[in-house]
């Protein structure tokens, strides 16, 4: 569909306020058509007629009326178009970041983070002048021209006449030179998106640039990126400044003439001087609307070329929400059975896994181990219902969980991720995340059980030290704790821990795996493990490479097996 058509069917949310925005218009247009009379009423009566002020000052008073008019009613325009602007963005900015919670980590991973928050702020807000301006002068444009042509005909046919021809001139040249200016603001975005998504990837890891030698090469990348990005602008406001001035050109020269016609007419005593000098100032009048929409266009064509990236991003496929099952489970004592399941990214250009067939048992602790790149990760994902099989089936006691409301799913569900995600927000509100109500007792509990708050403890502010953006004041360790206090706090039947102790000194690994083994009790775990020795209690051990399932048994056949404990040795060594 046409980005034009797209963002119509999105302005129905805020109908009323577009269309009181050219009600608005439409009455200051009758306020100025108003002036017009009053003024051509006014000159005629005192220059020609000889009038004295006082019997002209009924038509003052009229002039003075409409012009107030006038002044009321456009600004009540702008207060109306900006409440729809206002209006349309808010709801876009809520209907993106729903989009972006339902299509889960796995879509937002295989995106470019700066680009993809260039696209929610600045693309969002770029559609600003297309809301606000161009898209209720669309209607003035029309609606305005024809409400003079209704009212000069019936005085003068040849001068409608004239309006009627020239009018088309300045949609025609606008519609010309906009495709050139489409093609050149979509460039433009394109550069500033590249832009916005490298700079912020160069931020990010700038200390491991920094550590390898590589950051002055990014100067120059950068910079070549931001002159791009420069001529891109430029070549943009060239075509702006080159199209307003063809279409002043235009609309001066049929202003000029209908000038011609009406004053040769009036030489000539074919027409009176009342109603020349009344279709003379309404003649600009009658071209401004048609004006500004060339100008208004251009402003609204930055807005079209985020648009298209915008509902791109909302095309793109997410889970299907439909009514799901109601019916009550518990993952504390139901088993989870992979049949067969199959799943590849990048569109099936990357298969992750290769028929997985396996069994999550009730109250026991499963261990996947393999290199990286074997599908641990992603069996974690499907389990999350951040992604979904490609083939095969996932059941909890023979029932689809595709047929369970994610959300409560999700709810019975503790994850820890090998990097958590801290907010730039105290220690005790990260931890909340887990259960937004529970008290400062139960969230100081979570923290004692995670072994964290001894070291909580020793802060300035205790339980309300901000940590910093991604937990930038803590250690990968303490990080990793707060995660694990997260879990206690959310307290959930089935737990998922993937590489918990990857890249720890022993000290610290020593601390999370003893509050490792608090929470794992009592609870179904999946253990995603990098060492042998974190997997030795581990009911099940699950051996995957290359997406495929190479052996399954216990820590007995770990010790009596050697194909097992090869096998292991083999997918560590691989890492």
């Amino acid at each position: 569909m046409n980005p034009h058509k797209k963002l119509f069917h999105l302005a129905g949310g805020a109908r009323n306020s577009l269309i009181l925005t050219v009600g608005c218009g439409l009455l200051a247009a009758l306020a100025i058509i108003g002036q017009a009379a009053a003024l051509s009423a006014i000159i005629d009566r005192v220059f020609l007629n000889k009038q004295t002020l006082a019997t002209v000052g009924g038509m003052l008073a009229f002039f003075g009326v409409a012009s107030l008019l006038r002044a009321i009613f456009s600004w009540m325009q702008q207060g109306f178009a900006d409440r729809a602007a206002g209006f349309v963005k808010t709801g876009l900015r809520e209907q993106i970041g729903r989009y972006l919670q339902q299509a889960g980590p796995a879509y937002i991973h295989s995106q470019r983070s700066g680009e993809l928050s260039n696209t929610l702020v600045n693309g969002v807000e770029a559609l600003d002048a297309y809301f606000r301006e161009f898209l209720p002068q669309i209607f003035l444009s029309a609606l305005i021209p024809l409400l003079i042509l209704l009212i000069v005909f019936p005085l003068d046919p040849l001068s409608g006449l004239v309006f009627l021809l020239t009018a088309p001139l300045i949609p025609l040249f606008m519609a010309l030179i906009g495709a050139v200016a489409g093609a050149l603001n979509r460039r433009q975005w394109k550069s500033l998106s590249r832009m916005s998504a490298h700079f912020l990837d160069v931020l990010q890891g700038l200390t491991t640039l920094k550590i390898l030698g590589r950051s002055k090469e990014q100067i120059q990348t950068i910079a070549r990126i931001s002159t791009d990005f420069r001529f891109a602008t430029m070549k943009v406001l060239k075509v702006a400044f080159l199209s307003a001035l063809a279409l002043e050109i235009v609309a001066t020269i049929s202003i000029a003439i209908v000038a011609v016609e009406v004053g040769l007419r009036l030489l000539y005593g074919k027409m009176d001087f009342q109603g020349a000098l009344f279709i003379l100032i309404l003649a600009p009048e009658f071209y401004l609307p048609i004006r500004l929409l060339g100008t208004r266009y251009h402003a609204g064509l930055e807005g079209v070329a985020s648009a298209e990236r915008i509902f791109q991003i909302l095309e793109t496929a997410p889970p299907v929400a439909r009514q799901f099952d109601a019916t009550p489970f518990d993952l504390s004592r139901q088993t989870i059975r992979f049949e067969d399941v199959h799943y590849a990214y990048n569109g099936g250009a990357r298969p992750a896994l290769r028929g997985i067939s396996c069994e999550i048992l009730p109250g026991k602790t499963t261990a996947l181990i393999g290199p990286s790149g074997s599908g641990k990760s992603t069996i974690a994902n499907l389990l999350l219902r951040f992604l979904h099989p490609d083939r095969g089936r996932i059941l909890l006691d023979g029932r689809n969980i595709n047929e369970i409301d994610p959300q409560n799913w999700r709810k019975q569900i503790a994850w820890v991720s090998p990097k958590p995600y801290l907010f730039h927000r105290s220690i005790a509100e990260n931890i909340r995340l887990a259960n937004p109500a529970a008290p400062l007792e139960r969230v100081v509990e979570a923290a004692r059980l995670a072994n964290i708050h001894e070291f909580i403890e020793t802060l300035p502010q205790g339980y309300h030290t901000p940590v910093g953006e991604q937990g930038a004041r803590l250690s990968g360790g303490q990080a990793q704790r707060i995660a694990l206090a997260r879990a206690f706090l959310k307290d959930a039947p089935f737990l998922i821990l993937d590489e918990p102790t990857a890249n720890l000194d022993p000290g610290v690994e020593a601390l999370i795996r003893q509050a490792m083994e608090r929470l794992m009790a009592g609870r179904t775990v999946l253990l995603i493990a990098h060492r042998l020795n974190t997997v030795t209690r581990a009911g099940q051990i699950i051996v995957l490479s290359g997406g495929e399932i190479r052996e399954m048994g216990d820590h007995l056949m770990l010790l009596q097996a050697d194909g097992l404990y090869r096998r292991m040795r083999v997918a560590y060594q691989g890492r």
